[in-house]
């Protein structure tokens, strides 16, 4: 391997300071103090491989996993196995089963942490994860943040109503926001671009897979959305290219949809 490209590979404070939200643009050297390089391990998880339980009793994490590439990473509930949570590179998953800030207190029922396809996380150890956070209020900012971001991911999916044009409206603004308020989209065009397979939608809307792709298909006669490109490195690439025409599909009634059911 070309000394370069070994380099790129093995700097991973570099890239998380450059693509990751907790640490984006913090001073190198500085959070180097913290997370020595001998101290950061890439972890690959891999499809439908459980990565842990999330909210056991009694039970929790040493580590933050922070995305670098592949995923999503989803959580799953029990007992519908319904989709909760769903994570992309440059977020964040486990804080809230650290024994730490916001982990003391949250409780929820156990729940199925999954990498849905092929995944590179990085642990950052617990120890340092508190320090880093007790020195930086940037940091400590963007860490209540990411609390805030699960709760408002979950108050989309309770206005998820049975209607299926509102249910997969409701997963997708739930995904704009989140990435937005991440910073990790749109893309310089505006277009919001999540790797979200139709069974994933499936399970976080409650809709079975062919509904799913009736909806997905009428959402992009109207320009909603648009197919996969060449470019896209997945097939089951879903391009948002109207966030806001997502509103008006997300608080609708059967009367306002005038493309469903497809003619």
């Amino acid at each position: 391997m070309p000394k370069k490209a070994k380099e790129a590979e093995t700097d991973l404070l570099g890239q998380l300071i450059e693509s990751n939200y907790l640490f984006r643009e913090l001073d190198k050297e500085w959070l180097g103090q913290y997370l020595p390089p001998d101290s950061l391990k890439l972890e690959k998880l891999y499809s439908s491989r459980p990565v842990f339980t999330a909210f056991r009793p009694g039970a929790s994490l040493d580590s933050l996993y922070l995305l670098l590439n592949g995923g999503p990473v989803i959580i799953r509930s029990s007992p519908l196995d319904r989709v909760i949570a769903i994570s992309y590179p440059g977020g964040c998953f486990g804080m809230r089963n650290l024994a730490f800030s916001y982990g003391k207190v949250f409780t929820a029922f156990p729940s199925l942490v999954e990498a849905y396809k092929t995944t590179n996380a990085i642990k950052i150890p617990l120890p340092a994860v508190e320090a880093i956070y007790n020195d930086s209020q940037i940091f400590q900012q963007r860490y209540a943040l990411l609390f805030e971001l699960r709760e408002k991911f979950l108050y989309h999916l309770l206005n998820c109503s049975a209607y299926p044009p509102q249910a997969v409206a409701a997963l997708l603004r739930a995904l704009v926001y989140q990435e937005r308020t991440l910073g990790n989209q749109p893309d310089k065009e505006g277009v919001y671009l999540f790797d979200l397979p139709v069974e994933v939608i499936a399970r976080a809307s409650q809709l079975n897979n062919r509904t799913v792709e009736q909806v997905l298909k009428g959402m992009q006669q109207v320009g909603l959305i648009e197919s996969p490109n060449k470019s896209d490195t997945s097939d089951d690439v879903v391009r948002v290219i109207d966030p806001e025409g997502l509103k008006e599909v997300y608080s609708a009634t059967r009367d306002k949809v005038s493309w469903w059911p497809l003619r």
